[in-house]
């Protein structure tokens, strides 16, 4: 079992003027590399919470993954991409760099992305894109790797 968080950044989400789709799509879609979701919350698109949320969740509650999704495009309240270098402790490169480059087939504003992937400590956090319909296609791309990416952060590194 896969232990994961899905942190939505949204100011409206957060004050409820506005439900969370891609949150609710990620928890749908982890099921079928055997993810159990054990912390979902929305937050607004404060730097400083979404940091704390990373933190508490990969030191404290140990999760195995985090999703952002939200706050990843160019808007001025767009930060969930700093609040991760902030608190990672290593690049994952690889999954952004796929997301916006598969997604590009899809629609050209993908470049437009910002989203990060990184480790805190055992915990592998990807952003994800706000936009349900954008974290059902970038899921679909990155998932088959995700097990696997687990594996080796947990030291299981031996070839299969």
């Amino acid at each position: 079992m896969i232990k994961i968080g899905i942190l939505t950044c949204s100011d409206k989400g957060s004050r409820g003027e506005r439900i969370d789709t891609s949150g609710v799509a990620i928890k749908e879609i982890v099921k079928e590399i055997g993810g159990e979701v054990i912390k979902y919350e929305i937050v607004p698109d404060e730097r400083k919470i979404i940091s704390k949320k990373l933190k508490n969740w990969s030191d404290e509650v140990k999760l195995d993954l985090i999703f952002t999704t939200g706050g990843t495009g160019l808007s001025e309240r767009d930060i969930t991409p700093e609040a991760t270098e902030e608190v990672i402790d290593r690049k994952v490169p690889g999954f952004s760099e796929i997301m916006r480059f598969s997604s590009f087939k899809n629609t050209k504003h993908s470049i437009l992305s910002r989203g990060v992937s990184g480790l805190r400590k055992k915990t592998l956090i990807i952003n994800l894109p706000g936009s349900e319909t954008a974290v059902r296609e970038n899921l679909k791309i990155i998932l088959p790797s995700i097990p696997h990416a687990i594996e080796i952060i947990h030291g299981k590194t031996e070839h299969k």
